[in-house]
């Protein structure tokens, strides 16, 4: 790597899927829109690999969204109220290894996509005075009113949000005016909407039959939450539709579905953990699922219509976009899992109403979102080569 190669530090965590596609969207998105010189890029769970108290926290985390979705929302309470991104208790026992991080790879900039990181960076910038030297930007990947406190950071040099929304919610946070701008979500360039052609083709590539109105069931990067249940629900229905079940990383999860599947009156394919989201969306006419952030945009770029899960109230971070959905059209709330199958027939057998909810998705997606943080991040970058400051670290 030559020496001047600007170097972007990329802090994040596997805190379900959402972060982990936001800072990879990131990483893919520099080298495609990078612009003159080539720059080099790292990414770090900063929350899990730094200690085994904030690992297993991070576990904790994941086990409730798999197991017991109902509970997030007193994990929320818990997690605002308490702050443990502002705590001495927790950056004593995680600084050394993300301080040791910096100071060995020396980055020109660094990016957070979670809410539990900035605030420890922060700190290690004021220790080696480099604070406002190197430029600490904020990619809040919860696109609506109500996020975590956390993504709230006085030290941050630049925030990058999704809407107006989230620019108003980190207002009342506390945050500049002058430090927020609206980029929309970081989504790889992958999820975009493609030709009936296409979705043929890649129907057929699952086994399945190009024409036939198709289903995605999404449990999520971390398999779990309601959907199996609304699965189960799915495939007892006489209907005349194929389907897709997304297990994630719940390797037992799988082996239910298939097992479920197994049962159903019409086609259904089965997939575990896969790095191609984007064809699976591309192939469906509706995607079932929780409304996560950046699923649910990946959704939206993909012209996909959702049927959303609040069979149990979503977690509090992703209650307005719930209400953004409902109220531009664009998804189908479901209330009740018994209500599943009606849903699909009604669906599948109204092309204007689901004509209807595709046109709305494409009034929720930005354009180009990732090619405008790629910028936001190239302009932090323009000024002088901090040389003076990155041979002081290595030093």
């Amino acid at each position: 790597m030559h020496r001047n190669t600007p170097k972007i530090l990329i802090i994040s965590s596997d805190t379900g899927g959402g972060h982990r596609s936001a800072a990879k969207a990131i990483a893919d998105g520099v080298q495609r829109f990078w612009h003159g010189e080539s720059a080099a890029v790292r990414v770090i769970r900063a929350v899990e690999e730094s200690h085994h108290i904030t690992e297993k926290l991070v576990r904790l985390y994941n086990w409730l969204l798999r197991h017991k979705q109902g509970w997030m929302k007193y994990l929320y309470w818990a997690v605002n109220h308490i702050r443990p991104e502002t705590r001495e208790f927790f950056h004593r026992r995680c600084i050394v290894f993300l301080r040791d991080v910096f100071e060995k790879w020396c980055p020109h900039i660094v990016v957070s996509v979670h809410p539990l990181t900035q605030h420890i960076f922060a700190r290690i910038l004021k220790e080696l005075d480099l604070l406002g030297k190197i430029p600490l930007v904020t990619v809040v990947t919860d696109p609506c009113y109500g996020f975590w406190k956390g993504w709230a950071c006085d030290d941050v040099s630049l925030y990058l949000v999704a809407n107006e929304e989230a620019r108003q919610q980190l207002i009342d946070y506390g945050i500049s005016e002058e430090k927020i701008k609206i980029s929309g979500l970081p989504l790889h360039p992958k999820f975009r909407e493609v030709s009936e052609s296409d979705a043929q083709s890649a129907r057929m590539a699952y086994g399945l039959d190009a024409d036939k109105f198709t289903v995605f069931v999404n449990a999520g990067w971390i398999g779990g939450g309601n959907i199996p249940k609304i699965f189960k629900e799915l495939v007892r229905g006489e209907l005349d539709i194929q389907a897709i079940f997304l297990a994630g990383k719940n390797e037992e999860l799988r082996l239910e579905a298939e097992r479920i599947a197994s049962t159903a009156k019409f086609p259904v394919k089965v997939i575990g953990y896969s790095d191609e989201i984007e064809k699976l969306m591309q192939s469906a006419n509706v995607m079932i699922s929780k409304l996560g952030g950046l699923t649910t945009f990946e959704a939206l770029a993909c012209r996909l219509p959702i049927i959303a899960d609040i069979t149990t109230p979503p977690m509090p971070q992703e209650a307005g976009t719930v209400k953004l959905i409902e109220s531009r059209g664009a998804g189908i709330m479901l209330e009740r899992t018994a209500d599943i199958v009606p849903t699909i027939r009604a669906l599948a057998n109204d092309p204007a109403r689901y004509s209807a909810l595709k046109a709305a998705t494409a009034d929720l997606a930005v354009p180009n979102s990732t090619e405008l943080i790629v910028r936001e991040i190239a302009a932090l970058l323009q000024a002088p080569t901090r040389e003076t400051e990155l041979t002081a670290i290595a030093a």
